[in-house]
């Protein structure tokens, strides 16, 4: 039996193909339980990147509830979620074409329920006791430059709206009690995100329908409220970062009580909505996910004992809980086992997969182990993130040679990575190019002191994790300091196009949909984001000289090593405008510049063929860089002044 064959880092011939990425790669979310039925989402690459509503009944059998072309995704703060609702059996969704509300039940067609032009609604919860829906609303009719956003009720008998709840910037979560008596939401203004600032307030509900004189019950502009829900008793609970970790509470008797405290993290940036991080299997029982250190955990919290027990299960990435009598619901990825839609049985402590989102399986011996890296960063402090070494059972790189490394920097900026089979990863590492996929300073998952790093420097902190990363795993030994590169998309591909314009330690980069002139971003973004910078940047325009003194835009002579650049010309939240303007500098400078647009492709990707073309084209760009020989041919990618 032979050993594995000696070939250059990069030109290992490997099964994890693009072709395989985007023909069998779903995107699963949204889970929601209906009686004995459940529903969840399915985003379809292959479908144009449409998001289908899928039954499951309890024999097992699943249907699409939504047939094409409707497409369940709201537009509301530009990322949406909370895309539908059920409600005995009758499924309610917003349309992406025409954002109007939709009615379906299994096998007929939609009928509207809701049209108006510019009003987009999102984050649905029932009131069957009224015959309506309660929901956000975006009121893009009143003329301004940005839209209205409120807490609206539809009716769907008659098709009209009331509105509940108004005057603050942003809504989201509104939740009614069991009884149908009281609603909780919650409520920001800029310059706060979410995860900076949010109160949670409740209101009684009238017997007309209306809103009684509403209380705050928790939250302020320091401290983040995430996912108000009420117990099946009528008790509000809820997830406040106020110790400085994201915990569980609960209002009883006028008090706030801690349910849990711990070190860790029950919360989640919420960048779209219908989060949900813990659910009700029972008045006295909570399921719930948690994190430490990037790591995702599934545990029951006993609401009489104030008790957290951990529940065992392979997966190291949960979100989306749900939970009915005896048992829960999740999505869930391991680093060996592919997202997937979980349901998991309390009473005898098992799991079942429900769906998958890829039929593919990977042997082993192609699979990277990712490993959870502490490294010192400026400060004196340690930044995060998880490397993952070349692997590839067929091959190995030549005697004395190391690897190229790739840095990946996610988006957000107030995101994060965890370990997860992610076969974009795996796409790399399998060909011999080893991956370290950073939780800089202002990622979630490592409390608000971690994520506040960020504050005031966006641009600065990010890029020395990142950096300050690449040069760790160099310096150990573990990679090639003379090839490294790194890649990222939205805030992600500011950090990659920072760290190539204000640092010398990159030799390549990639930019998808990615921001190089914050000033310009600061104008012509949507209003979800358009006060975002503030706390990341200064205050614009009083601070327009840090806007500048960052954007690698303006300091295009200090950026000398090659960059390809990907982007969706119907981008409303990074408009391509933004790469444009840094292309056609670089081709002015002679710097080897390639630059792939997309039609019909927003801020995401989604459509199969665009990222089978992205990956491609960036392996393609990688091989001309470093010079290693590609072992499939890839369609070339035209690349200026190399």
């Amino acid at each position: 039996m032979t050993g594995p064959q000696v070939a250059p880092y990069g030109a290992w011939k490997s099964p994890i193909t693009a072709d395989l990425i985007v023909s069998e790669v779903i995107g699963l979310g949204q889970p929601c339980l209906d009686g004995p039925d459940l529903y969840w989402i399915e985003m379809r690459p292959g479908e144009r990147g449409r998001q289908v509503v899928v039954r499951r009944t309890p024999d097992g059998s699943t249907v699409d509830v939504i047939p094409p072309p409707f497409n369940a995704r709201t537009r509301v703060h530009e990322y949406g979620g909370g895309d539908y609702a059920v409600v005995d059996g009758v499924i309610y969704f917003q349309n992406f074409a025409d954002q109007h509300l939709y009615r379906v039940e299994t096998g007929a067609e939609p009928t509207p329920v809701y049209r108006r032009s510019g009003h987009r609604h999102a984050d649905f919860e029932p009131d069957r006791r009224r015959g309506r829906l309660l929901c956000v609303r975006e009121d893009h009719t009143a003329g301004g430059r940005y839209p209205e956003n409120m807490l609206v009720a539809l009716d769907l008998a008659g098709g009209g709206s009331r509105v509940l709840a108004a005057g603050s910037d942003f809504y989201a979560s509104p939740r009614l009690s069991p009884d149908g008596s009281r609603l909780a939401w919650l409520q920001w203004n800029h310059p706060n995100m979410p995860w900076d600032g949010t109160e949670l307030w409740v209101a009684e509900v009238r017997p007309d329908g209306s809103l009684g004189p509403a209380r705050r019950v928790a939250g302020g502009p320091e401290e983040s409220i995430f996912q108000p829900a009420w117990s099946p008793d009528g008790v509000l609970h809820f997830v406040s970062d106020r110790t400085g970790w994201w915990n569980l509470y609960r209002q009883e008797g006028g008090e706030t009580l801690p349910l849990a405290p711990v070190e860790a993290e029950f919360g989640q940036p919420q960048w779209v909505f219908g989060m949900s991080t813990y659910a009700f299997a029972s008045p006295e029982t909570i399921v719930c996910a948690y994190g430490e250190g990037g790591t995702w955990y599934l545990a029951s919290l006993d609401l009489r004992t104030r008790s957290l027990r951990r529940l065992e299960t392979p997966f190291t990435a949960i979100g989306a809980v749900q939970a009915s009598p005896g048992r829960a619901v999740f999505v869930g990825g391991s680093p060996a086992e592919p997202t997937a839609l979980v349901s998991y049985g309390l009473a005898a402590q098992s799991w079942e997969v429900v769906r998958r989102s890829t039929g593919v399986t990977v042997d082993p011996g192609y699979l990277s182990v990712p490993e959870a890296v502490g490294f010192p960063t400026e400060g004196g402090l340690t930044a995060h993130g998880f490397y993952y070494p070349p692997r590839n059972r067929d091959f190995t790189g030549p005697p004395g040679d190391l690897p190229p490394l790739l840095v990946m920097s996610h988006g957000g900026p107030t995101g994060a990575t965890s370990p997860r089979f992610n076969l974009m990863v795996q796409y790399w590492t399998s060909r011999g190019i080893a991956v370290l996929d950073v939780n800089y300073g202002g990622s979630t998952g490592y409390g608000r002191a971690y994520r506040e790093r960020l504050n005031g420097n966006w641009g600065v902190v990010d890029v020395d994790d990142c950096t300050n990363g690449a040069h760790y795993l160099a310096g150990q030994g573990l990679v090639d300091g003379k090839r490294l590169a790194i890649r990222g998309g939205s805030a992600g591909g500011f950090t990659t196009l920072a760290a190539l314009t204000f640092r010398d330690v990159f030799r390549a980069g990639a930019s998808y949909y990615g921001v190089s002139d914050l000033e310009l971003l600061a104008r012509e973004t949507h209003k979800f984001e358009s006060r975002y910078f503030e706390r990341l940047v200064g205050p614009y325009p009083e601070r327009r000289d840090v806007y500048r003194a960052r954007s690698p835009i303006h300091f295009v002579d200090r950026l000398s090593c090659p960059v390809i650049f990907f982007q969706g010309l119907e981008d409303r939240v990074v408009p391509p405008n933004q790469a444009d303007l840094m292309v056609a500098a670089l081709r002015r400078k002679g710097v080897p510049v390639a630059y792939l647009a997309f039609e019909g492709e927003g801020h995401g990707f989604r459509r199969a063929d665009t990222i089978k073309r992205t990956l491609e084209a960036e392996l393609y760009f990688y091989s001309r860089v470093f010079g290693f020989p590609l072992a499939d041919a890839v369609p070339p990618v035209a690349i200026d002044n190399l």
